[in-house]
């Protein structure tokens, strides 16, 4: 685990996030963890791999047509 330290961080700003801790049950340090977590992590973030999955349950597969032309070489001159 890593430690985080937040410096001159306002009173009003600690009391608040007393009042929210006590509020929701928790120790003040559980609730910035709490808050750090919702606010990276949202649970209504789109995930990649959801929306591929659900792209291809709706399209089914989808077909791709093959170029069989020969391939020229680059030209980097």
């Amino acid at each position: 685990m890593t430690t985080l330290t937040i410096r001159n961080l306002p009173e009003s700003t600690r009391r608040a996030l007393k009042a929210r801790a006590k509020r929701n049950a928790r120790s003040t340090e559980a609730e910035v963890r709490a808050i750090i977590e919702e606010s990276l992590f949202p649970p209504d973030r789109v995930k990649l791999g959801t929306l591929l999955y659900e792209f291809g349950r709706k399209y089914g597969p989808i077909e791709i047509a093959e170029d069989d032309s020969p391939v020229e070489p680059a030209d980097f001159s």
